[in-house]
Formats: C-alpha cells, structure tokens, sequence
C-alpha cells in the first residue's frame, strides 16, 4: 500500500516547488510531476504513468483537484479508473477523499467548479482580445511568413517544393501566400 502524488502546472514558466514539498510532507513515497495543461488528459504522459503504477490499496494524493485535471469528464474518468484498480484519492489542500461519501461529494463539486473556472478563464480572455481588436490594439499574431519573398521567387522560376525547402516552410504555406 503505497501513498504516491502528482504535481502539476499549466507551462514552463511555473514552478512545482510548492506542490512537491506538500506532495512529501503528505507521506508520498513516490510523485509524479509535469508541466501540461489540465484541461485533457491528452498529452499528459506522467499522468498516464503514474496511472499504470498504481495497484490496490495505494492512495494518490493531488494538492487540489484542479491539479489533476480541469475537465469533470476527465476527473471522473480518472476517479472510476482508480476506483476500479482500488486505489484511494485524496488531496491536500481540500477536503477530497473519495473513499468516504463526503470526499466523493466535495470531488463532484470541486471538478465542476474546476470546469466551470477553466470556461470563466476562457470567456475573460475572448472579451479581453474582442475589445483589444475594436481598439485596434490587436492584430493577431505577425506572419513569419514573407509572402512578397514567395513571388518573388515563383517569378524566378522556382516550385513551390523548392520555395518551401529554401525558406524552411511547409509547401503549404507557399500554396496559400500564391493564393492572396
């Protein structure tokens, strides 16, 4: 009966420093830790491990719910898939533990809040870039790619295999700069 953890954060630029010295301080003898975002399993390759490895009787402590995923589709199936190798979930910041009736409960009510943040999170950010683009403060992403350069040597003579080779793009960006 092994205790085991896993830590996660959305990118590379944020630190798991704080979830892994909870994850110790709760007994884990072994944690799982990546940076991918919790809104899919896809993806997520310490995860699935650390779902292989897990046998009857371990427990999996998470910090929060949110850390092991953001989608309540997702975080059932995990739960059930845990539930069906007999492998307890609980967390440290919340009162999750889902081998009572009660930590079952507050686990359906986290991941659906869980969810419900992601879209708020998702909704702020379209209304953000909708008034930035009435502003004219948001013009998207700026080509990388030269479409004046790709005529330029169509006109020379070039296909667009070559073109695509010489300026280290795929054919298909050269098709769609000819097309405008």
């Amino acid at each position: 009966m092994a205790v085991v953890g896993y830590a996660r954060v959305s990118s590379t630029d944020q630190d798991l420093s704080i979830q892994l010295e909870a994850l110790k301080a709760a007994g884990c003898k072994k944690v799982w830790s990546e940076k991918a975002s919790g809104t899919s399993r896809n993806g997520r390759k310490e995860l699935e491990a650390l779902l292989d490895y897990v046998r009857e009787g371990d427990t999996l402590v998470c910090t929060r719910l949110d850390r092991l995923g953001r989608s309540v589709l997702d975080l059932q199936q995990i739960v059930l898939q845990l539930r069906q190798k007999g492998v307890a979930l609980k967390m440290t910041d919340q009162p999750v533990d889902t081998s009572t009736a009660v930590g079952k409960a507050f686990f359906d009510m986290l991941a659906t809040f869980a969810e419900f943040e992601t879209a708020l999170r998702r909704e702020r950010q379209l209304e953000g870039i909708r008034k930035a683009k009435a502003d004219g403060r948001y013009k998207g992403r700026p080509p990388k790619i030269d479409g004046t350069e790709i005529r330029r040597l169509k006109t020379d003579g070039l296909g667009p295999a070559a073109i695509a080779k010489r300026l280290g793009i795929g054919r298909a960006s050269v098709y769609r700069a000819l097309r405008t």
